[in-house]
């Protein structure tokens, strides 16, 4: 194992010093036979992989896993909704990764990190934190005899100060790289650094909408597997809110949203619907007020960050009609099926750097 190799490294340089050795040397001896068998029961024990075909990911499987054997780096740029984010990992394990160390694969959002784990492991026939685990802040279901995990970029970073070799990995998966936030651009630098002294491991980098060249540049030429999405016909409808009635304080964003609901439950049309707000206090509002008009067979739902895992997994659980009202984590992190109408306020909480002050700010 990678850890292994590090620290018997140490130790027999250290033994070099020593009168008698013997002892130390034998515990060596020790240690290398147990990773030896470490690393012979992870092969044997590796899960059996499969893909959906409705994923157009799945069509470039030969590609990737090909490009992931033969490269150091590979940059995979996909639209919303290819699949990239539970494929990859798979792809890794098939490309013969994940033995020698873990899979790890970031994400910005914690909502993501529990989802996309409990997917993947559900793909692979098992329950979350067997071959499949993930970690975020406060909370890790990964075991020692994982092949994958799944973490915020935050829990990576941190794991660099007890870590700085990142030798539990030996191979890295930086999913929406377009997101460029402070984490991922450190991240980012310091796996180039890392690279040329860790030959043996793999980067994937990956997002919906990267300027690959620039990153393909940054990483020494590394390769580009452009990945299309699936695209439906798409009709816009504008909603103006009235200036004067909003200056007034009469009407809001959310009067808008529950007013554009009450018209397409009114026409009875078919789907679920997701409804984007920029806060959670929004969103609890929004479902209350949605909640109150008791639209037959529907379902209402919020969708944030801070929502316990369990409420989180009611959106691909909840069978019939629903409305989803969530921030925009929903946007690019999550894919949620059935839904065929979005209203969209038009605002967003982002974050932002402030260089002057040195801190991040809504």
């Amino acid at each position: 194992m990678l850890r292994d190799r590090e620290i018997l490294s140490r130790r027999l340089s250290r033994a070099g010093k020593l009168e008698d050795p013997s002892d130390l040397l034998a515990a060596l001896e020790r240690r290398a036979r147990e990773s030896a068998e470490q690393r012979k029961r992870r092969l044997e024990h590796r899960p059996r992989v499969s893909y959906p075909e409705s994923l157009p990911i799945t069509s470039k499987r030969e590609q990737i896993i090909r490009l992931i054997k033969e490269n150091q780096v590979v940059i995979v740029s996909g639209e919303t909704g290819c699949g990239k984010s539970t494929q990859i990992p798979k792809m890794c394990l098939e490309a013969g990764r994940g033995i020698a160390g873990k899979i790890g694969c970031t994400q910005p959002r914690r909502i993501a990190a529990i989802t996309i784990a409990h997917r993947i492991a559900e793909e692979l026939g098992e329950e979350i934190g067997r071959s499949v685990g993930y970690k975020i802040r406060f909370r890790e279901k990964t075991s020692r005899q994982a092949f994958i995990k799944i973490m915020t970029d935050g829990m990576l970073l941190a794991e660099t100060q007890g870590d700085p070799q990142l030798y539990e990995y030996d191979t890295l998966i930086i999913d929406e790289a377009h997101e460029r936030t402070l984490n991922i651009d450190f991240i980012l630098g310091i796996l180039r650094t890392l690279l040329p002294r860790r030959p043996e491991l793999k980067v994937i980098i990956t997002s919906a909408t990267l300027d690959t060249e620039k990153f393909s540049s940054a990483f020494n030429g590394a390769p580009v597997v452009k990945v299309e999405g699936r695209t439906y016909p798409v009709e816009v409808e504008y909603l103006p809110i009235d200036p004067d009635l909003e200056e007034a304080g009469e009407i809001t964003y959310v009067d808008m949203a529950v007013k554009a609901i009450d018209g397409l439950k009114e026409q009875k049309r078919d789907g679920d619907i997701l409804v984007f707000m920029p806060t959670e206090e929004d969103i609890l509002e929004t479902c209350e007020r949605l909640e109150g008009r008791r639209y037959p067979g529907t379902t209402v739902l919020p969708l944030f960050a801070r929502l316990p895992a369990s409420e989180q997994g009611r959106v691909y659980s909840v069978s019939g009609s629903k409305i989803v009202v969530a921030t925009n984590v929903a946007e690019t992190s999550l894919t949620i099926p059935g839904i065929r109408y979005v209203i969209d306020t038009g605002l967003a909480r982002i974050s932002q750097y402030l260089p002057r002050t040195r801190t991040t700010s809504l």
